[in-house]
């Protein structure tokens, strides 16, 4: 039986992702483990928290000796490791944490490895350490694009990167480096632009745009991205980059307006706000490498927003959910 350690499961993709694993591979055994910070949560587990091939941990990947007990107790056989502070606006007003979670936490679990040993260790990183494109629809982020990361949260996520890097070329652990772009879908915390601008249409609130919103991004459904972490797992080459894209580019303006036609509301709530310090203009995925190994995107957007406003609308979920920053 395959144990996989997943950190940051109680987050929004490293819970889509367990959910992913336990539906694909019945017989693997899944450890979530998460600090249950505030994005973490554990209502979306509710319906397998009995599941005997499903446990919980609790703990902080900043404590190294806990780390590294649990990873001598369990002998894990992956690490996926999604654990991360992840929202541009908060390492903003406090970078601190960032480089504790995110360096540091990737550091303990990189070396936890080391001493114990493992078959593969999969770093879930994002496109973002890339820096920014221009609005030149023939240019793409590739994996030999050269890391200029350009926020607090993009330059802690390119730290780990190059440790992870750093780790598989001096002491041969068995890594790979995924790099993806902007994720929506279930259970997304509402500080991000898609969860935020449902909840707000929903209660007939403002929707905020920073700056004239024509920033674009590439947006993935997180099912995709569950399911090119799966096949990087299981059949991409160790110690290679994978770049994961949706090949669906759009600004934050028309996101914004997507979301407010499909639920028949008035564009009048848009409201610009001063854009965000640092922002950058583009994010565009070239996934060739990782489509040359069988993938490709099970949803457009418009199929994707769809199937993400209905499971909002349908489940109590975000309504529960309490955003302030």
């Amino acid at each position: 039986m395959k144990k996989l350690l997943v950190t940051g499961g109680a987050g929004f993709i490293g819970g889509n992702f367990i959910h992913y694993i336990l539906q694909h591979y019945p017989h693997y055994k899944i450890y979530n483990l998460d600090a249950l910070t505030y994005a973490g949560d554990l209502t979306k587990h509710r319906h397998i928290e009995y599941n005997p091939q499903y446990t919980f941990i609790q703990a902080n990947i900043i404590n190294y000796e806990m780390i590294l007990s649990l990873f001598h107790q369990y002998k894990f056989d992956y690490v996926i490791h999604f654990a991360a502070e992840s929202h541009v606006d908060r390492s903003i007003k406090d970078p601190s944490i960032f480089v504790k979670t995110n360096v540091v936490g990737t550091h303990n679990l990189l070396e936890a490895t080391r001493q114990v040993g493992l078959s593969k260790f999969i770093h879930v990183s994002t496109d973002e350490v890339y820096g920014q494109l221009d609005f030149d629809p023939t240019t793409f982020f590739t994996e030999d694009t050269p890391l200029q990361p350009n926020s607090p949260y993009s330059a802690s996520k390119a730290a780990s990167d190059l440790l992870v890097r750093a780790y598989s070329e001096t002491y041969g652990l068995p890594v790979n480096i995924t790099r993806c772009s902007n994720n929506y879908g279930p259970y997304q915390y509402p500080e991000k632009l898609i969860p935020l601008t449902i909840k707000k249409v929903l209660k007939g609130e403002k929707v905020p745009i920073y700056g004239d919103g024509k920033n674009i991004r590439d947006w993935l459904h997180v099912y995709d991205h569950c399911k090119a972490i799966d096949l990087i797992m299981h059949k991409g080459t160790v110690g290679d980059v994978y770049n994961i894209g949706g090949h669906n580019e759009l600004t934050n303006l028309e996101v914004a307006q997507k979301i407010i036609h499909a639920l028949g509301k008035s564009q009048q709530l848009i409201t610009f706000v001063p854009d965000r310090l640092g922002h950058d203009k583009r994010y565009a995925i070239d996934p060739t490498k990782l489509e040359s190994l069988g993938w490709k995107p099970t949803y457009s957007f418009n199929e994707g927003i769809v199937q993400t406003i209905n499971w909002y609308m349908q489940d109590d979920w975000l309504q529960q959910m309490s955003y302030e920053f």
